[in-house]
């Protein structure tokens, strides 16, 4: 038995030669793996940046003047300067494009709901409709003890299915629309109400409807100059 001992340490050497220049060959010969999404030579895509939220809108895209708006339904500033530029944009309508944007302060205790009401209506597409009537009935509903029946009562009258405004107001993406404005309002360091920022600039406090004419007729002639 001992003689046979060499060959077969022999054999088992070659093989475990054998064995191992296999699985070399086997692992030469593999199809490369793809390189996992992010690893250098292979990043994925980065993803588009989702466009800013544009607001609400009111007049053309292009409209060389755009007046933005941070509002409260229930301040009465916002109620007065609302219906200025609303007179202004008449008189314009081809020449300024008015965008809102929720800015309810704590201070007035009716002014989340009235926000999310003006957002419920906007999901049947009359946002602009329960902004009007909110501003225009200011004094009532300001002064209520509960204010739902009076918001399901606009939201009749403006022509919205009153069913699913009650359900949307209270929805939580209807209430992070309102947040997300806000949110936006502090970033650019809005502090109270109205805010408005022409052509993105800030526009003074205080200002009275005419001052805000005179600035609006000033950027218009400044354009047609240019």
């Amino acid at each position: 038995m001992k003689r046979f001992v060499p060959f077969i340490i022999i054999a088992a050497i070659a093989l475990l030669t054998l064995g191992i220049a296999t699985a070399v060959y086997r692992v030469k010969t593999r199809p490369a793996a793809a390189p996992l999404p992010g690893i250098a030579g292979n990043a994925a895509p980065a993803k588009a940046q989702a466009p800013e939220d544009p607001g609400h809108v009111r007049g053309p895209s292009g409209a060389p003047v755009t007046l933005e708006i941070f509002g409260d339904f229930q301040c009465p500033s916002c109620a007065v300067v609302s219906k200025g530029i609303d007179e202004l944009q008449k008189q314009k309508a081809d020449k300024i494009r008015v965008v809102f944007r929720e800015f309810p302060l704590e201070m007035h205790r009716h002014a989340m709901q009235a926000a999310l009401a003006a957002e419920a209506a906007a999901i049947q597409g009359k946002f602009w409709e329960m902004h009007d009537k909110l501003y225009e009935n200011q004094p009532v509903w300001s002064e209520a003890t509960n204010v739902n029946f009076l918001f399901e009562a606009y939201a009749d009258a403006i022509g919205l299915d009153v069913a699913r405004f009650r359900a949307d107001r209270i929805a939580p993406d209807v209430r992070a629309r309102v947040l997300a404005d806000m949110k936006d309002g502090d970033r650019r360091q809005v502090k109270s109400t109205p805010t408005v920022f022409l052509n993105g600039v800030p526009f003074r406090a205080g200002f009275t409807k005419d001052e805000l004419q005179r600035d609006v007729e000033a950027v218009l002639a400044q354009k047609n100059n240019s």
